[in-house]
């Protein structure tokens, strides 16, 4: 998991540019992404509990806030969790189970996606798990 804001671009290949009109920032440069896709969910609901065997996602935040719960597969470990705002992007790996848990006024999220995950690929690389989330 890797967790940046999108306006943080140090320590990166991204670039910014600003001038008396405002500016643009990069969010992805040289990434092959296959699927973007908008995701809207309602106040307090669980999203995931799911890894991807060869996907990479990287979400984001655009309304709302959400628990992000991530652990490796096979770990025995308990997940850990972060709190992903407005402004946030979240990178999911392969082999990572995550799922979301989604705050008291909703959310919405950009979902870029590098591998299967859109269309009739939907579900195609996406393994379901177990509640990961602590506290429910």
């Amino acid at each position: 998991m890797i967790k940046r804001h999108n306006n943080n671009i140090n320590n990166t290949n991204l670039e910014l540019h600003s001038d008396s009109r405002g500016y643009i920032v990069d969010l992805f440069y040289n990434d092959n992404i296959n699927h973007v896709a908008k995701i809207v969910s309602v106040p307090n609901s669980i999203r995931g509990n799911h890894y991807h065997k060869e996907t990479t996602q990287h979400m984001l935040i655009t309304k709302g806030y959400l628990e992000y719960w991530y652990k490796p597969v096979n770990s025995k470990e308990p997940a850990k969790m972060v709190l992903a705002e407005q402004g946030d992007i979240i990178s999911t790996e392969p082999n990572e189970i995550h799922a979301l848990k989604i705050g008291p006024a909703g959310n919405e999220f950009i979902v870029f996606s590098q591998g299967l995950r859109g269309g009739r690929d939907y579900e195609l690389d996406t393994f379901r798990v177990e509640n990961i989330i602590g506290n429910i």
